[in-house]
Order: C-alpha cells, then structure tokens, then sequence
C-alpha cells in the first residue's frame, strides 16, 4: 500500500521508470526531497523544481479533504525556497506541481500523509490566477490518462515541473517560469507509454511592452503579467529538450512517435484533442 515518506517508485508500473534527471547540471544544485507516494528535486539555484514524479494508484484513491496548510520543507534551507514571500498580496495561485490528489491513496494514514506532504514550497510554482478551460484541461489531464489507464491496471507515474529559463522575468527575488511541462507514463498490454504536454502562460506582449510593465509600486513588486493558459500536447522528445531533463525509456514510449504525419505540437481546446 506504500509507505510514509518513501518518495517516488521507480517500480511502481512494473517496469523501471527512474526519475527523470536534469542534464548538464551542476553538482550540489540539486536536492531530491521525498515525500509520500512522490518525490521534488528541487533547483536551489532558481528555488523551484526542476523535476516532480509521483505515483497515482487510481484503484486506491481516497478523497481526503484538502487544508491548504502551505508550509516550508524544513529539509533544506528556506533560502532555497520560493516561499510565502512569493504570493503575498498578489493574485498569484502557488500551484501545485504533484497535484494534491495524486499521491492520496493507499492506507488511510498513509494518504493522509501525501496529502500533507503535498503542501510545501518545493512542490508548489506561481501561475495565473483565475480559471479558464485550458487549466481546467490542465488541471484534468491525470484525470483523464487515469481514465483511459483502468484499461490495465489503473496506475500511472505523473512528472510535472516548470520550465526553468533564465529569460523568466524577476519578481521578489525569483524568476518567475512562464511555461509548464508534464509527462504522463502508463504500462498497456505489459509495454510503456508515455504522453507529454505543456502549459504556456507567456504574456502577449513584446519584450519592450513586458519590461515597461515590471517596477514598484509604492513598496510592491509588479507581478509579471501572465498570459492566459494555453495548454498543448507535444512529443516527449521535446519536453526533454527545452526543459533539459533526460525522460530515458518515455520519448521511445511516447503516443505520438510512431505516426510521422502527426503535428509536432496539439493544441488542446478539450479532451477529445488528448491523443493516448
């Protein structure tokens, strides 16, 4: 049923899918934090996570209520967070990377667990606040793949990060990512298969138009104007590359490698768009 604090399975599908590593990284800026059911490596450089996997066992979810109860990982210097500080007075949303959900399954004390552990920093990145129906997608796409999943055995590893770009525009001593990425991996007929998507928020303005945006106002911060969601299913082979993380076995896997005709980016308007 898992076990408290014991971090991402690489086992869990019934064939080895590791965590995805950053490349070209450099050594010590990276720490891997495990939590229950899933696992953060955090960049301590940008104070984000490079990369996220958890575990969803959709035959053993539980729907524990959610407390909001946002708090530093005390494994690692507050520094190296992007913590409260962030969020405050703004309509900013610290949204979740392992959605809470995922990871809550499993023995009741168990799940209460990942449920918690999914309300720290590490696991958390600002996003656009408000909803439209392409974070609703978003928000839905676990949902979905998990759906299609009990097929099999209706288990899934999910990776999640932001796209950590040294153009992010500065805000309160962070950079702020304008993009999202997320690879979905599922076991069908005992072979891997792996789906990948991308969440852009970018603002619809130039680069001059952006800069004359950003400043102070009396003694805030102005927050970078995001662009609404636009949500797009894309070839695992290009995640890999513009988020700089190694997928190994997952870009092989991927739905969209065999047919060359595919486009090379899906813009998804609802899940009918999802190809699995």
């Amino acid at each position: 049923m898992g076990e408290i604090g014991a971090g991402y399975d690489e086992e869990f599908l019934g064939v080895a899918v590791p965590l995805p590593r950053v490349t070209d990284a450099p050594p010590g800026q990276h720490v891997l934090l495990d939590s229950t059911h899933f696992g953060v490596l955090l960049d301590t450089s940008r104070r984000f996570a490079a990369v996220t996997g958890v575990n969803v066992d959709g035959a053993a979810l539980l729907d524990l209520p959610r407390d909001d109860d946002w708090r530093l990982d005390d494994r690692v210097p507050a520094d190296q967070q992007a913590g409260p500080e962030v969020y405050l007075r703004n309509d900013l949303d610290r949204g979740h990377l392992v959605r809470r959900r995922d990871p809550v399954w499993g023995a009741p004390d168990v799940a209460a667990q990942a449920n918690a552990d999914t309300f720290t920093y590490p696991n958390a990145a600002p996003q656009a606040s408000g909803f439209n129906q392409s974070r609703e997608l978003w928000l839905g796409l676990e949902d979905h793949v998990l759906a299609f999943a009990e097929t099999t055995d209706a288990r899934i590893s999910v990776f999640t990060a932001p796209v950590l770009r040294p153009t992010d525009p500065e805000y309160r001593g962070i950079r702020v990512p304008l993009s999202f990425w997320k690879v979905v991996a599922w076991v069908s007929g005992g072979a891997l298969v792996s789906a990948a998507f991308l969440l852009d928020q970018t603002p619809q303005l130039n680069a001059d138009e952006l800069a004359r945006r950003m400043g102070v106002v009396g003694d805030l911060d102005v927050v970078p104007p995001l662009g609404p969601f636009r949500t797009f299913q894309v070839p695992v082979a290009d995640v890999a590359a513009v988020a700089g993380v190694d997928l190994g076995d997952l870009v092989p896997a991927d739905v969209l490698a065999a047919p060359a005709l595919r486009p090379r980016r899906i813009r998804l308007e609802s899940f009918d768009d999802v190809v699995l």
